[in-house]
C-alpha cells in the first residue's frame, strides 16, 4: 500500500450548533479561498433556504482548501440527530474526523452518535474544543467528559490517545493551550489564526492509502445535479484513476454490471467544482454521464470490476403517512395535487436520501414514509410544499420491530439542560413517559444536566410540553439509542381539540365565545370547513363549535353596543408544531401557503357514530 501525501480527507462532526460550519468558514477564509473584494456570507456552506432559515446544516457537503502544499477535502456534516444518515454517508468519504465539542455544553447525544460511528469505522479523531471564549466555558471538565465518552464507547488504546486543540471558530483562532489570550479576542484573525489546527490536521489525519496494482474502485457517496450535465455522482476514489471520456464498469446495487462512459469530471477547489481530466486515488470527484446512478454503487475497471460493499445506515425509527390533499380547500394554492406526482417526488427523494424508506399503504393515494425523526420528516414535507405540492400528513408513529418473538420499540437518549427550579417539572413530565434517568449533574451554575432514556413515542409532542413547563428556558436534545421491549401505555397529557362544525369565515363575535373553552389557532376572517381544528381545548375531549356565527343586528340601541370584542392572539402553528399537536384521529393539510389541522373524518355526525361504536366494542 502507498500513501498519497498531497491529500487529506476529513469530516467535521459535532452536535448541532457547536460551530462546524463556522469553523469551515474560517478555514476557507484563511487559506485564500475568497477574493479580497468578495462578499462572503456567514455559514457559506449552508446554501439551501431551509438551512439558512433554521440555522442548521441539513445536507452533508464537501469543500476543499489548500495548506502547506496539501489539498484538504473537508466534509461538513449535519449536527441534528435526525440527519444521522448524512453523517454516516460522509464518514465513508474520509480518513479521519475533527470532533467539535462546545466548551460550555460539552458532549451531547449527537456527539455520542457521531463519535460511535467514527470509532466503528476505525477513523482517527482530533478533538476540537470550540467556543472557549464563552464566559461559561468549562474546558477541563469538557475534555474529561469527552475522555469518559471514549471509554463508554469502548475505544481502544490507540483511539483514546487523541490530540486536542482549542478554538474560537467565530474569530478564526486556534491554540494548543486553552488559556491562550488570543482565543478571547473577538476580531476576525487573518492568515495563520488556525495554523495550530491545520498543522495538527496534517500531522494526525492519515493520507489516503491505495494499492498501485489494484484496479479502479470508486464508491458513489452522494448525488447532486447540474442544469447543464444532469445528475452528478460524488465519488471517493479508493484505487486507480478516473479519467474523463474513458469507459468504466458501473456496478449497480442490484448486482448487475454495465459499461458506461464518464462525460464530465470535476474536483472541488474551495467552493467551486472545477473541470479535471483525471482524478487519482484518495480524491473526491464528481462525475456526469450516469443518469440513474444511486448512492452506494461502485465505479470499477471494466476489465476487472470489483464492487465495494453497499453503504448501510441505521434503520428508521419514526414514520408518518403522506398522501394527496383530500380537504375541501384542495387545489386552491398548489399546482401538484395528484397521487402520481407525489409518488414520483418521494421516489426522487429516495435516490439521494439514504435514511428514508417509502412503503405503500392500503390506500392508493397515500404512502408510509419512514425516517430518523420528526424534524427530518418535517423538512421533507416543508421542501415539498415549497415546490408546490398539496399534501395530507398523518401523525408521526414509531417503527417497531420483532426480536425473539417480542415487539420492540425505538428508544432515544435524551440530554436536558434546565434551571434548577424546573427540575421537578421535567422529572414529572418524563416520569409520565416512563423515562429512565441515567445521570444528573449540577455544574454549580444554577443549571442541571439530566440524561434520560425514553421511548421514542414518548417524545412525540413532548417538546411543546417541555418548553411550556420550563417557560421556554430548557434545552432538549435527543438521538436514537437502540430498541427495547414495548414499554406499555404511556400516560402522556393530550388536550382535546376545538373543531369547526361548518364551512365559512370565522367571526370575532363567535371566536370570543369559543376562546373561553381553550386557545385558538385562527383569528377572525379565516376560511374554515367542517372538521378543521381551530384551537386546543383545555380539557381532554373534543368540542365541535360554530366559529362563523355573526352577531344579530337589531334597530334597538343597547348599553353594550359600542363594546370592543377582545380576542386573545391566535397561536400560529408551524408545520413542526402541527405534527406534534396531532392526535391519532387527526392529520395536517399542508399547502404552499397554509398548514391546517383537521380530523381524518370531517363529518361531526360520522365521528360521533365512530365514538359510539368504539364504546359499544369496549363494553
Amino acid at each position: 500500500m502507498r500513501a498519497r501525501t498531497d491529500i487529506r480527507n476529513v469530516a467535521i462532526v459535532a452536535h448541532v450548533d457547536h460551530g462546524k460550519t463556522t469553523l469551515v468558514d474560517a478555514m476557507l477564509r484563511q487559506t485564500g479561498a475568497f477574493r479580497s473584494n468578495q462578499l462572503v456570507v456567514d455559514r457559506v456552506l449552508d446554501s439551501t433556504d431551509l438551512e439558512r432559515e433554521k440555522g442548521i446544516t441539513i445536507l452533508a457537503k464537501n469543500t476543499a482548501v489548500r495548506y502547506g502544499g496539501v489539498k484538504i477535502n473537508i466534509v461538513d456534516t449535519p449536527g441534528h440527530a435526525d440527519f444521522g444518515g448524512e453523517v454516516e454517508r460522509g464518514l465513508t468519504m474520509v480518513d479521519g474526523v475533527l470532533l467539535l465539542v462546545d466548551a460550555a455544553e460539552g458532549p451531547l447525544p449527537q456527539t455520542r452518535f457521531v463519535l460511535r460511528k467514527a470509532l466503528e469505522a476505525r477513523l482517527p479523531v482530533v478533538l476540537v474544543v470550540n467556543k472557549v471564549d464563552r464566559s461559561d466555558a468549562r474546558v477541563e471538565e469538557v475534555v474529561h467528559e469527552v475522555e469518559e465518552l471514549f471509554l463508554d464507547l469502548d475505544a481502544d488504546e490507540d483511539q483514546i490517545a487523541f490530540p486536542i486543540v482549542y478554538c474560537n471558530a467565530r474569530s478564526g483562532r486556534a491554540a494548543f493551550d486553552a488559556a491562550d489570550p488570543d482565543l478571547q479576542l473577538d476580531e476576525v484573525a487573518g492568515e495563520g489564526g488556525l495554523k495550530p489546527l491545520l498543522e495538527l490536521l496534517l500531522e494526525h489525519i492519515p493520507a489516503p492509502q491505495y494499492d498501485p496494482d489494484h484496479p479502479l474502485q470508486a464508491l458513489v457517496t452522494n448525488l447532486d445535479s447540474s442544469p447543464y450535465v444532469g445528475r452528478l455522482a460524488l465519488c471517493r476514489i479508493r484505487h486507480g484513476t478516473l479519467r474523463r471520456g474513458e469507459p468504466v464498469a458501473w456496478c449497480r446495487a442490484d448486482g448487475t454490471v454495465e459499461t458506461v462512459r464518464i462525460t464530465e469530471l470535476y474536483v472541488a477547489e474551495a467552493l467551486d467544482r472545477v473541470d479535471a481530466n483525471a482524478a487519482g486515488p484518495g480524491e473526491i470527484a464528481a462525475i456526469a454521464g450516469l443518469a440513474e446512478v444511486t448512492i452506494g454503487e461502485t465505479l470499477a475497471d471494466p476489465d476487472d470490476p470489483r464492487p465495494l460493499p453497499i453503504i448501510h445506515v441505521d434503520d428508521p425509527s419514526l414514520s408518518m403517512t403522506i398522501g394527496v390533499n383530500t380537504a375541501p380547500f384542495a387545489g386552491r394554492e398548489g399546482d401538484k395535487l395528484t397521487a402520481r406526482l407525489i409518488k414520483n417526488r418521494l421516489d426522487t427523494e429516495l435516490i439521494g436520501n439514504v435514511s428514508l424508506r417509502v412503503f405503500p399503504t392500503d390506500r392508493p393515494d397515500a404512502w408510509e414514509v419512514q425516517g430518523r425523526g420528526e424534524f427530518q420528516l418535517a423538512v421533507l414535507v416543508e421542501t415539498m410544499r415549497r415546490e408546490g405540492f398539496e399534501l395530507t400528513v398523518g401523525k408521526p408513529q414509531v417503527v417497531t420491530c420483532e426480536i425473539d418473538g417480542r415487539i420492540h420499540e425505538p428508544v432515544e437518549r435524551v440530554a436536558i439542560d434546565v434551571p434548577e427550579e424546573y427540575l421537578g417539572v421535567v422529572t414529572q413530565l418524563l416520569a409520565l413517559r416512563k423515562g429512565r434517568l441515567e445521570q444528573m449533574v449540577n455544574h454549580g451554575t444554577g443549571w442541571v444536566r439530566m440524561d434520560y432514556l425514553v421511548a421514542a413515542r414518548g417524545l412525540v409532542g413532548f417538546r411543546t410540553d417541555f418548553l411550556t413547563g420550563t417557560r421556554g428556558t430548557g434545552l432538549l436534545r435527543h438521538v436514537f439509542e437502540g430498541y427495547e421491549p414495548w414499554h406499555g401505555e404511556l400516560r402522556t397529557s393530550r388536550a382535546g381539540s376545538l373543531v369547526a362544525d361548518r364551512l365559512g369565515a370565522t367571526t370575532g363575535y363567535s371566536l370570543m365565545n369559543i376562546q373561553e373553552r381553550g386557545e385558538l389557532f385562527v383569528g377572525p376572517g379565516v376560511e374554515v370547513y367542517e372538521g378543521m381544528i381551530i384551537g386546543e381545548n383545555t380539557r381532554a375531549e373534543d368540542i365541535d363549535a360554530n366559529p362563523t356565527k355573526e352577531k344579530k343586528l337589531t334597530n334597538h340601541r343597547a348599553a353594550s353596543a359600542d363594546e370592543l370584542v377582545r380576542l386573545a392572539p391566535a397561536r400560529p402553528m408551524s408545520l413542526e408544531l402541527a405534527l406534534e399537536f396531532l392526535a391519532p384521529d387527526e392529520c395536517a393539510e399542508v399547502t404552499p401557503k397554509t398548514v391546517r389541522m383537521r380530523k381524518v373524518v370531517l363529518s361531526a355526525s360520522a365521528r360521533g357514530r365512530q365514538r359510539g361504536h368504539a364504546r359499544t366494542a369496549r363494553t
